[in-house]
């Protein structure tokens, strides 16, 4: 009993960190219409952001809210300067895109910050709490992992169902031609919606950095773990992506915990398979019915 429950506390917090990633994708699937693989180097530098800040004697939340401000930044930057030349073309030119800002978001960090291991303070304790002779597997840290999770679910639900900027975001992501002629101003929707995901990232970065070890390829496993979570909730449902990051934690907590974690892939790879199977729009995805 002690044993399964430490098993599925530990995959509680595993999951918080593979929903936070989940929700950046969605941010940007919603607002621009884009699986943005290259998400998590974006996260990763603006981590080394925060990192260089604390390094040089400021408090964590300085570097917290330096990586936030700093992936609005490069959001914008890079929708402005890079992708919007590729929006309202095919659907393949942008994912080629953004696997090659992947490759170079990569190498430039490399290349600046360097490539060794460095370690990424935590504002809580990384230590589980006691009880008796017993170490519960649930840290201060994972505690503030799981609720900073659950208020961005909470913002991105009230911004897409309850904000004139959030419908001119989906509206201009779905329907450009249709927003333009109702005077939304789709280019701008666009760089704010990357924006807004790159901020997302960005706390979904320091959030898997947090107590670790950091590099240039950190948060890799992390996409694929995201990915997976993303789909499996639905890439338009945020309350979906939460669910599915934590169902997957869960799952490859008790896969790892009992059969072995050298099959924690292969389990990611075959739930990725059944929900595309099953439901390809995910979980929670909205069904659209249409009279022919």
């Amino acid at each position: 009993m002690q044993q399964l429950l430490s098993i599925l506390l530990t995959g509680l917090t595993l999951g918080a960190v593979y929903a936070a990633f989940a929700l950046a994708l969605v941010m940007i699937w919603r607002s621009t219409r884009i699986v943005n693989f290259a998400q998590a180097p974006m996260a990763m530098v603006t981590t080394y952001v925060a990192l260089v800040l604390i390094d040089a004697g400021a408090s964590y939340w300085v570097g917290f809210v330096a990586a936030l401000l700093s992936g609005f930044l490069l959001g914008a930057v890079i929708e402005r300067l890079v992708v919007r030349h590729v929006e309202g073309k095919a659907e393949i030119n942008a994912v080629i895109l953004t696997l090659g800002l992947f490759i170079v978001l990569h190498s430039l960090a490399a290349i600046v910050f360097g490539a060794r291991f460095r370690s990424f303070p935590a504002p809580f304790g990384i230590r589980g709490f006691q009880v008796g002779d017993s170490t519960v597997p649930l840290t201060g840290f994972g505690i503030f992992t799981l609720v900073a999770v659950l208020v961005v679910m909470g913002l991105l639900v009230a911004l897409f169902r309850g904000t004139d900027i959030g419908l001119r975001m989906r509206a201009a992501a779905f329907g450009p031609e249709v927003a333009r002629l109702l005077g939304v101003k789709v280019g701008r929707m666009l760089t704010l919606g990357w924006a807004l995901a790159s901020v997302v990232g960005s706390l979904a970065g320091i959030l898997i950095a947090g107590g670790g070890l950091v590099h240039p390829g950190y948060m890799d496993s992390v996409v694929v773990y995201g990915f997976v979570a993303a789909v499996l909730g639905g890439l338009d449902s945020p309350g979906g992506a939460v669910v599915g990051g934590l169902a997957l934690g869960l799952t490859l907590s008790l896969v790892s915990g009992y059969v072995g974690s050298e099959v924690v892939p292969l389990s990611a790879l075959l739930v990725l398979v059944v929900v595309l199977l099953v439901r390809p729009g995910g979980l929670f995805a909205t069904v659209h019915e249409r009279r022919v």
